[in-house]
């Protein structure tokens, strides 16, 4: 199992790093193509900018419109890069993943399944048609830490799991992140000219929206916890927190609606003070912030009843609830 020689925020020149890893990833292509996804991610982001400086038009970048992303987000990211002269290509894989996901509940299948559909079927079709030999990913060292200590399976982790991305998928993966942390990587990206909207971006896990539905991810519980979200973003915008996040649980709780008993779903909501991901506690949100966040929830998202927040640190709860 290879070992990652860890760089700290604290010891990392930004500007030295992007020299050193733009160079390596020059080196591994030759003058073949490489490709990456673009998530919207602090990490995805970063690795975008290297690519780019690397290689320039050599680089082809694509948006996995999975279906399970946030509002609007495809088109907010491709405006971003347009503007950083990055093209960046639109793919509609929605069918394909909501198809993978059918009928499973636990989460490291549905993990699993995101991973093979995204590797093997919509990357694999994407890698022929381009003829590109090199993935281009922003694996970081916490996902690796992850994944390795059985905490949680990352979605883009292999070789630290013996897994050979040649021999598995057909194409090499180059990480020019994974020595980083989520600290040091904001650092890379605001070197590397990207906006404070994506340097200081909240982290999104690979899973995107399923990582936060307990049970079956369907476009119909999708669409409720984006809805609910897209509320929780707008009222925790001036919040300084590491992350938050709205959850769809899977179990229906009795409530109450025009002096009727109704079976509703329940959201939690999440809100981290955090540094690494390593370890967290819960922000302290004022009730009155919480209070209205449950309002909004329970009057604009369809059969909510329900609306709690986590109070437990991390460990031993993780920062996504699947």
């Amino acid at each position: 199992m290879p070992q990652v020689k860890e760089i700290t925020a604290n010891e990392l020149d930004a500007k030295k790093f992007i020299e050193e890893k733009a160079a390596e990833i020059s080196q591994a292509v030759g003058n073949g193509i490489a490709i990456n996804a673009l998530s919207g991610g602090v990490d995805s982001s970063a690795v975008t900018m290297l690519g780019h400086k690397a290689l320039g038009d050599r680089l082809k970048t694509y948006f996995i419109d999975n279906g399970i992303m946030r509002e609007g987000e495809p088109q907010q990211i491709v405006s971003i890069f347009k503007k950083l002269g990055v093209n960046v290509q639109i793919v509609d894989a929605q069918d394909a993943f909501f198809g993978a996901l059918k009928g499973i509940a636990d989460p490291e299948e549905k993990r699993e399944a995101i991973t093979q559909t995204f590797y093997k079927k919509v990357f694999g079709d994407l890698v022929k048609n381009s003829g590109a030999k090199y993935l281009l990913q922003g694996t970081i060292l916490t996902d690796v830490d992850e994944t390795v200590a059985g905490i949680k399976r990352q979605h883009n982790v292999f070789e630290q799991l013996g897994i050979d991305p040649q021999e598995a998928f057909g194409y090499k993966i180059i990480e020019p992140l994974v020595q980083l942390r989520k600290d040091g990587v904001r650092k890379v990206a605001e070197a590397a000219g990207l906006p404070v909207s994506i340097f200081n971006r909240m982290p999104f896990p690979g899973p995107a929206l399923s990582a936060r539905v307990i049970g079956e991810a369907t476009r119909e519980r999708i669409a409720l916890v984006r809805k609910a979200t897209v509320i929780l973003e707008q009222e925790l915008a001036a919040v300084k927190a590491f992350q938050y996040m709205a959850i769809l649980h899977n179990d229906r709780v009795t409530g109450m609606r025009n002096n009727k008993r109704e079976f509703g779903q329940q959201i939690e909501i999440r809100c981290w003070d955090s540094i690494d991901a390593r370890q967290a506690r819960p922000t302290q949100l004022s009730f009155s912030a919480l209070e209205k966040l449950a309002n909004r929830i329970l009057a604009e998202v369809p059969g909510v009843v329900s609306v709690t927040y986590n109070i437990a640190p991390k460990p031993p709860s993780t920062m996504e609830a699947v």
